[in-house]
């Protein structure tokens, strides 16, 4: 699936992930290859991006690795979007 992730200030990343779990209000939850649509409100956590990424020098000191070589990314809040399986995170 093609995860893009998007602040107010710049696209962030733009590729081909494995899965990628996100900080709903509610707690957290993933979105597989082929999930159903979704549209959910984010909250503050880390949006844990799993798949082998390439980031740019430019946006690569706003994110970490995890275990297991899980990428990270710390957001305060957003909007996520899964359709067409394609995940589009707007964060903040």
């Amino acid at each position: 699936m093609i995860l893009e992730i998007v602040t107010p200030e710049a696209t962030l990343f733009k590729g081909k992930v494995t899965s990628v779990v996100v900080p709903g209000v509610d707690g957290e939850f993933q979105m597989l290859d082929n999930h159903a649509p979704i549209v959910s409100l984010l909250g503050k956590g880390n949006v844990k991006i799993y798949g082998d990424i390439q980031l740019g020098k430019e946006v690569a000191s706003k994110f970490s690795k995890g275990e297991k070589g899980i990428t990270l990314l710390p957001i305060n809040s957003g909007t996520v979007e899964m359709n067409n399986n394609k995940v589009i995170v707007l964060a903040d």
